[in-house]
């Protein structure tokens, strides 16, 4: 399979805001959050650096999207990474991570849902470790590169 990555354009914000509704109605505690301010924030996010998102393509078609970005705290964060369903167990979320990590000789952080354990479990693999909890539904993951001879990518 032969992966290729284009920057994100205005056509895909609707389909991030839909993959990132579908992810916190999944696996957040949504009776403690204000769902509207949160979907509100991800809609306005989306529109605001739409062109800092990349579009993953896997052999020619869209096989999904992420965010590798530094953050108001000045850290790099890989943020809503998503691989399509058709498309995940490939390794291509791996080659991502992969391709953000290698890119910096930093720490990358990043949040996910406690209760997807698929992409925690993936995570733990490409060496990011559980620095902390938030409300019981997101981990903060950090990855930093001096472990990457013990773990590699």
């Amino acid at each position: 399979m032969v992966l290729s990555f284009i920057q994100a354009s205005a056509e895909d914000i609707e389909p991030l805001y839909e993959l990132n509704k579908q992810l916190i109605l999944s696996y957040e505690n949504v009776e403690n959050i204000d769902l509207d301010r949160v979907l509100s924030w991800v809609h306005n996010k989306l529109e605001s650096c739409i062109g800092e998102y990349t579009v993953i393509r896997a052999d020619g078609k869209k096989a999904g999207y992420y965010h590798f970005c530094r953050n108001e705290d000045g850290e790099m964060e890989l943020d809503d990474l998503y691989v399509f369903p058709e498309f995940q167990n490939r390794g291509i979320g791996s080659d991502v991570i992969k391709r953000c990590c290698s890119s910096v000789w930093e720490p990358v952080m990043l949040y996910v849902f406690v209760r997807n354990q698929g992409a925690v479990s993936l995570y733990q693999r490409k060496g990011f470790k559980i620095v902390k909890t938030i409300k019981d539904s997101r981990y903060i993951m950090k990855w930093y590169p001096s472990e990457m001879e013990i773990s590699p990518l």
